[in-house]
Order: structure tokens, then C-alpha cells, then sequence
């Protein structure tokens, strides 16, 4: 259990109030300080939106008594540019208002409550929603550590250097042109980021040797799947992703590894990463070759479409994806590859 010292965060813990009645506010005031919290003051979505970007506050307290649209848009553009960090927004309405409560936690409020206020009640809810705030801080700090460490990973072969980034911003497009949701979108986005993360636990030197190498050597590189797998599976926010890394080296005809799963046994994040990841692997330069066009590598895949490597049908819509997009995705793979580049100077001086 997490002490309640801790999640006030009194040194830190700021609460933005958003009313235009300051004897309300006072009421507010008398509540928080006895939590030690800092308190902002806003009298209008104008002024809320201005300290929120100025004080970054950890929770917003709305009256909506006098307009509920206006606090109910409020709602959404504090949810909106606080965009994927978690931002708890407390309501305070009518008491016998039940459609307006209804509208508010639709706006996106983490809750709802009527006046008049009990002060005990209204602080243990502050708080209580400040906890989960600080576990999902936690969280993304967690999952930024292992971010990173794919990051770093690239770093220590130059011809590899922007891969994982490619991979994930390139599916994260793949699943929208499918009509995949906003949170599989992102899913894929972060299995692209971290499906090599496994590698990290391999020799550097392995990596560097061209072809060929031996089946022992062949065998050791293969693990950096269950690898990759070991060391998301701790953190609970990347357990959907966890198929995905494991799995990314299947093969439709199910001759691949590490687990021999064949056809649509394969999960569907997988099969997208596979495509996606064989495609940057082709486009991308590497030690012991050089890189290939975009429209060269598209050719070749459709050329292999049936050789039993990827999900033929997810790879028609690869094909046409990337077609449709046409020059503007070509650029985009341009300007990844002249940062790319960058990187590797810098990384030589």
C-alpha cells in the first residue's frame, strides 16, 4: 500500500479550482490546506487553461453550477492537452443534477460530485484520485526506462540506428490504414519501438559479424524474442504487446521461431509487425549490404508473397498502403534516413 505521505505529495501536490464564486474557492482553500496542497485559482476556462499550462497542476476541481457547458468543454480541452498522461478532473454540480452528471463523466471527468459538499468526503476523493494519478506516473516512468533502453540499444550498431523508431511509427500507420482502433494503433507503435529490445541482452559482437554465422550463433540471436518478452513482461501496461515481441519472427507457413505458430495462430499485432519490421530490415542499409528502394522492396515482397513468410493478405494491404501513400511516405522514409545519418556522425565525433 502506498502511503497517503507520499501521493499528497505535499512539497508538490497542486490542485487547480475552477469557479467563479470565491467564496466557493475559500471553501476549496479551507479543504486543500489542511492537505497541504498548493492551490490555483481560475474564475473561467480562460483562466484555467492559462494556469494549467503555467502551474501544471495534478488535479482540477470544476463548478459547473453556473454554466455546465462551459465546464464540461473545459473538461475536455484539460483531458486534451494533458493528451495521453493521466489528468484527474473532479465535477461539482447541482445535487439532484443526473443529467448533468451523466454529460460530465462523458466529457471525460474521473468524477462526479454534488453539493452540498461534505469536506471529508470531497478530500478523501481528492486524494484517492491523486493515488492513482502517482501509480500512473509510476507507471509511465517505468515503461519510459524501457523505452529508452531500445533506444540505446541502436545505438550500438550505426546501420541499425532509427530501425525501432521506423518500425513503430510505420505500423502505428499500418493499423489505421486496417481501421485498427487508436489504442491497437498504439499498441503497434510500441511493439515497433521495442520488438529487438531483446538483443540487448546479446553479444555486440554478434551483431557485427556479416554473414555467414554458424547454427550455434543462428540459434543464440533467435532468443532475443523470449528475451525481448522476459523483460517487458514485469510491466503491466506492455502485457499487450508482449505477443507481439515474442511472436514477430513466426512465419505464416509456420516455419519460423521461437515457437512454430502458423497461419492466424499467429497473434494479429505479430503478423503487422513481421511485415513491417522485414520491410524496414530490406529498405534499411546494412553492414554487409546496401540498402534498397522503397519500390524495390515492394516488389520483391510481392514477389515472396506466397513463399510463406508473412500473412499474404495483410501484405496486399501493406503493398497498396504504401502505394496509395505513394511520394509522401517515400519523403517521410527520406528525412528518417538523413536523421538517421546525422546520428551516425554524431555518434562518430
Amino acid at each position: 500500500m502506498i502511503p497517503d505521505t507520499i501521493i499528497s505529495a505535499r512539497e508538490t501536490a497542486a490542485v487547480l479550482i475552477v469557479d467563479d464564486s470565491r467564496s466557493n474557492t475559500d471553501l476549496f482553500e479551507e479543504v486543500f490546506s489542511s492537505d497541504g496542497f498548493r492551490i490555483f485559482r481560475a474564475a473561467g476556462p480562460e483562466d484555467a487553461i492559462e494556469a494549467f499550462k503555467a502551474h501544471h497542476p495534478d488535479i482540477a476541481v470544476i463548478d459547473i453550477t453556473t454554466s455546465e457547458t462551459c465546464g464540461f468543454r473545459l473538461c475536455r480541452m484539460l483531458k486534451g492537452m494533458a493528451s495521453q498522461r493521466f489528468f484527474p478532473v473532479i465535477l461539482l454540480g447541482a445535487g439532484k443534477d443526473r443529467r448533468g452528471k451523466i454529460e460530465g463523466l462523458e466529457s471525460g471527468a474521473d468524477d462526479f460530485i454534488s453539493r452540498p459538499i461534505d469536506p471529508r468526503e470531497f478530500s478523501a476523493r481528492v486524494r484517492s484520485l491523486l493515488r492513482l494519478k502517482h501509480l500512473h506516473d509510476e507507471l509511465e516512468h517505468s515503461e519510459n526506462i524501457i523505452l529508452t533502453l531500445a533506444a540505446t540499444l541502436e545505438v550500438r550498431d550505426p546501420h541499425t540506428q532509427g530501425h525501432s523508431t521506423r518500425v513503430g511509427e510505420l505500423c502505428r500507420d499500418f493499423g489505421d490504414y486496417l481501421g485498427l482502433s487508436l489504442q491497437e494503433q498504439e499498441l503497434l507503435r510500441k511493439a515497433g519501438l521495442l520488438h529487438d529490445i531483446g538483443k540487448i541482452g546479446l553479444s555486440k559482437d554478434l551483431f557485427l559479424k556479416p554473414p555467414p554465422l554458424s547454427d550455434e550463433e543462428i540459434e543464440t540471436i533467435k532468443q532475443h524474442t523470449v528475451i525481448g518478452e522476459q523483460i517487458c513482461k514485469p510491466l503491466h501496461s506492455l502485457r499487450e504487446v508482449l505477443p507481439a515481441i515474442r511472436h514477430h519472427h513466426e512465419r505464416w507457413d509456420g516455419k519460423g521461431f521461437p515457437d512454430g505458430l502458423k497461419g492466424e495462430e499467429i497473434p494479429l499485432l505479430a503478423r503487422i509487425l513481421s511485415i513491417v519490421d522485414s520491410f524496414d530490415a530490406m529498405y534499411s542499409e546494412r553492414l554487409y549490404r546496401e540498402g534498397r528502394t522503397a519500390f524495390e522492396v515492394l516488389e520483391v515482397m510481392r514477389e515472396e508473397k506466397h513463399l510463406g513468410q508473412w500473412d499474404p493478405l495483410l501484405l496486399e494491404h501493406f503493398i497498396g498502403m504504401m502505394k496509395l501513400a505513394g511520394h509522401e511516405l517515400l519523403e517521410q522514409l527520406a528525412a528518417a534516413d538523413s536523421r538517421t545519418d546525422e546520428q551516425k556522425e554524431t555518434s562518430l565525433l
